[in-house]
């Protein structure tokens, strides 16, 4: 199980790791409901490198890119949730709109996006190259999201989309 820490204390923590001569991949979303694309996105991205890193946008920024009505899940429950999952390491909530400046400050070997984007359309591909890593499209066919989740519980309980 992994641990939901402060930005302050994943940079310690990614400091430990590197010391120790280990990898650093990472893995960003919402994930407002858990779902199966979500644990097999971040099991694909978990055999990146040796350690997981993943950053939860905040309520605020959930809410920007989704609209209305979400996140269904408070932050602290969706990392919670997040850092269950045995390929997790460590998750952290971030407020920008981008995880550009995480990926500034950490480094990580890897980031990782999901099979929605393809090395060139990942929007952080430039701050990746600047620094040196790779980045990785991994996980299932994006055949599960929240979106449909949502509209399938409200259309099985006779309530308007």
């Amino acid at each position: 199980m992994g641990d939901v820490v402060s930005r302050e204390a994943l940079i310690a923590r990614i400091r430990d790791a590197r010391a120790s001569g280990r990898t650093v991949a990472f893995a960003n979303g919402c994930f407002d409901l858990l779902h199966v694309g979500h644990v097999r996105y971040l099991e694909a991205a978990a055999q990146e490198a040796d350690v997981l890193v993943v950053a939860i946008n905040d309520d605020e920024s959930v809410r920007a890119l989704k609209g209305d009505g979400r996140p269904v899940l408070a932050a602290e429950h969706r990392a919670a949730l997040v850092a269950a999952l045995r390929c997790v390491d460590f998750v952290t909530v971030f407020p920008e709109p981008t995880v550009g400046p995480l990926l500034e400050l950490l480094h990580p070997d890897v980031h990782c996006k999901g099979t929605d984007y393809t090395v060139e359309t990942v929007p952080e591909r430039d701050v990746v190259r600047a620094y040196g890593g790779r980045i990785a499209i991994v996980g299932d066919p994006k055949d599960h999201s929240t979106r449909d989740l949502l509209s399938r519980i409200a259309s099985s309980q006779g309530t308007p989309d």
